[in-house]
């Protein structure tokens, strides 16, 4: 006898395990009572053991089957992850990038249509995500991370530093922008992940108190508070330049503080990746000479 039972088999006794019922089982896969009746029957053929015991109507797991019903439950995730995994991985004419949803959307995503323009043959997919991705595993071709480099096993190019500045909305209190440090962090403020310690260290003015108008854990919703004119905060340059630029926000103070943590490309080092991963990375060194200089914008 194989050491695999028919995958259909092992389905169909799994689903009349957890619901306790053939015909449960036979709506959720979409065949008929009689197809999961004969799976598991066969199913019991092949092992020599009983695993549903019928009592009157119903049916109950031994306790054989009930242990061979956790672990093929068990299997199947593990087959159903590892096939989500492998249609999730980039396919040859496709470039996929990881990256932050705050620096997606606001730096990232502006500047791709050049990208496009001159590599048309890469289909470009962004993942955005608040968490690390492990590229070890294959989802993306490359990353934008935040952090102080020396990631193992990946190669990595810096980007550029950031910094933190005030800034709101020019309709903001009716026009009438606050300009002082201390008028600032009069508030209201909105709260984001940043926190105000080095921008109050470089003003030279304390910490303000209180939780703020508004808070949330993601730049994005934080820009847009920004634009509604609900407060004032501090947040990366790279986040807000593309609104300072368009006149959606104004920076409120020349205080400016470092950002502690520089962005940075990095990906796996894989043969299979490399060219394509090669051509994003010169062109986005070419786009954040452009962001740092931009008296080199064409005209």
């Amino acid at each position: 006898m194989s050491a695999y039972p028919p995958l259909s088999a092992l389905r169909s006794f799994e689903a009349v395990a957890r619901l306790g019922s053939v015909t449960l089982a036979a709506a959720e896969l979409h065949v008929t009572h009689s197809a999961v009746s004969q799976q598991v029957r066969q199913l019991e053929e092949l092992l020599g053991i009983t695993l549903l015991q019928r009592e009157g109507r119903g049916l109950r797991l031994s306790e054989e089957g009930r242990l061979y019903a956790l672990q093929v439950r068990r299997a199947l995730r593990d087959i159903a992850e590892a096939t989500r995994l492998a249609r999730a991985r980039p396919s040859e004419g496709e470039l996929v990038i990881a990256v932050l949803p705050s620096f997606g959307q606001q730096w990232l995503l502006p500047r791709l249509p050049s990208f496009r323009e001159r590599y048309p043959q890469f289909r470009l997919r962004l993942l955005a995500s608040l968490e690390v991705i492990d590229l070890r595993q294959g989802l993306a071709d490359a990353a934008v991370r935040i952090g102080q480099g020396h990631w193992e096993g990946l190669a990595q190019q810096r980007l550029f530093d950031d910094e933190l500045v005030a800034v709101c909305a020019p309709h903001f209190n009716g026009g009438r922008l606050p300009r002082t440090p201390a008028e600032i962090l009069a508030g209201p403020l909105i709260h984001g992940f940043e926190s105000w310690l080095p921008w109050c260290q470089a003003a030279g003015v304390p910490l303000p108190k209180g939780d703020g108008v508004f808070t949330a854990n993601d730049s994005n919703l934080v820009v847009e508070a920004l634009r509604l004119g609900l407060g004032v905060t501090i947040e990366r340059r790279s986040l807000v330049a593309g609104a300072l630029s368009r006149g959606e926000l104004v920076q409120l103070s020349e205080v400016r503080a470092p950002y502690a943590y520089p962005y940075w490309l990095v990906w796996p080092q894989r043969e299979a990746v490399q060219a394509k991963v090669e051509l994003f990375a010169e062109w986005l060194a070419e786009q954040v000479d452009l962001y740092l200089n931009p008296e080199r914008q064409p005209l």
